[in-house]
């Protein structure tokens, strides 16, 4: 499997629609003026998105797969912020379930690719140079 850009890379792309989706829910009805949740969550979703690009470009399968480890751990953040966010009424429960299972969708496609860089081959990811 050749990879020659982080854009191609399914996890990311998941991870910026998961951005987004943190960015529309949280400039709506209450949400916005809570500024701590509001930088906290959309940090925490970037860092997902982010974190998956900068291991792409670390050269190595080892280094990614510690990158791709510190995404998941950011898409986890995400959904527990969502729970203050229900909890305080910031989003309803059909938002809440919307975006939960997205990022649970992230952190599965994490979860594949690491697993897929720690197999044994003869051949892993190919990285630009």
């Amino acid at each position: 499997m050749k990879i020659d850009r982080f854009e191609d890379i399914e996890a990311w792309k998941e991870a910026r629609n998961l951005v987004n989706t943190i960015y529309n829910i949280s400039n709506e009805g209450l949400f916005p003026k809570d500024f701590s949740l509001k930088n906290q969550i959309r940090g925490a979703s970037v860092s997902v998105m982010s974190n998956i690009a900068e291991g792409f470009d670390r050269g190595t399968n080892r280094e990614f797969t510690q990158f791709l480890i510190v995404a998941r751990a950011s898409a986890s953040e995400v959904k527990s912020q969502l729970y203050i966010a229900l909890d305080r009424n910031y989003i309803d429960k059909n938002e809440f379930d919307t975006v939960y299972q997205q990022a649970t969708k992230v952190i599965s496609i994490i979860d594949g690719f690491i697993r897929y860089l720690k197999k044994p081959r003869t051949c892993n990811v190919e990285h630009r140079t």
